[in-house]
């Protein structure tokens, strides 16, 4: 296993972890800049107020997505574990 091995496996998987938390971030970003905003022009300052709506939509959002996720995550572990051979040498 090369340099180049260990570096395109750990590429692989940063861009997978990217890709499967980057809904749920942006979910949560969006909520949360909704909020703020509604913060702002109501003059409430509450600061828990923002965790129920962000803790409601990011389970919606991994009801909706997690379908998706798992799939993707069960595709790369697939392809990481019958590559495996070549890893050992």
């Amino acid at each position: 296993m090369t340099i180049e091995d260990v570096v395109a496996m750990a590429s692989r998987a940063l861009y997978m972890i990217i890709k499967l938390s980057a809904p749920i971030l942006l979910i949560s970003l969006v909520i949360g800049l909704v909020i703020s905003i509604f913060q702002t022009v109501t003059s409430i300052q509450e600061q828990t107020l923002t965790f129920v709506p962000k803790i409601i939509s990011v389970f919606a959002g991994l009801m909706l997505l997690g379908y998706w996720m798992m799939n993707s995550l069960k595709g790369y572990i697939v392809e990481l574990w019958s590559d495996f051979g070549q890893y050992i040498r």
